[in-house]
């Protein structure tokens, strides 16, 4: 079952989130460390004031967010961000049905789904093109990890066009 989390469920997103950031630094702009050092407080007001998607239960299996856009400008487009599925749970179905559902969410309120992709993370790739979203361009040297580069694939998703 996969359901929209808020401030009580901040523990369990708190620990899948380190985990995310611990374990695949190279597809996140934030640091564990960082996060790491953040109270709990700090993850309720986060899950609060978005819209993060989760399967499971505590533990937690995988995490979505979609980050709406502020700007009145922007305001047709939404982020998909800090999508992660802990190893445990892959290949079984759980990310399509997570991105599934962040799709299904923003339906209907926005034209358009962005998100950016480690340009290595070929599954990833493969998972977002399956649901229909292709690239629309490339940021070299979009973050440095550990003294390496690495660059991401910019990819779009148009809501407004699908059937």
């Amino acid at each position: 079952m996969i359901r929209c989390l808020g401030a009580a469920d901040a523990a369990a997103y708190r620990a899948i989130r380190l985990e995310a950031l611990e374990r695949c630094p190279e597809n996140f702009g934030a640091s564990a460390d960082i996060e790491g050092a953040q109270p709990l407080a700090w993850f309720a007001e986060r899950l609060a004031g978005s819209h993060v998607f989760a399967a499971g239960g505590d533990p937690l299996d995988g995490v979505i967010g979609l980050r709406p856009q502020e700007a009145p400008k922007l305001r047709h487009k939404v982020l998909i961000w800090g999508f992660y599925v802990r190893p445990a749970a892959r290949r079984r179905g759980l990310g399509a049905a997570l991105l599934g559902h962040a799709i299904a969410a923003a339906r209907g309120l926005v034209e358009e789904l962005r998100l950016s992709v480690a340009a290595e993370n070929a599954a990833a790739i493969r998972l977002y093109e399956a649901a229909g979203f292709t690239a629309y361009g490339r940021e070299p040297r979009a973050l440095r990890v550990g003294g390496r580069d690495v660059d991401e694939l910019l990819m779009a998703l148009r809501l407004d066009q699908l059937s």
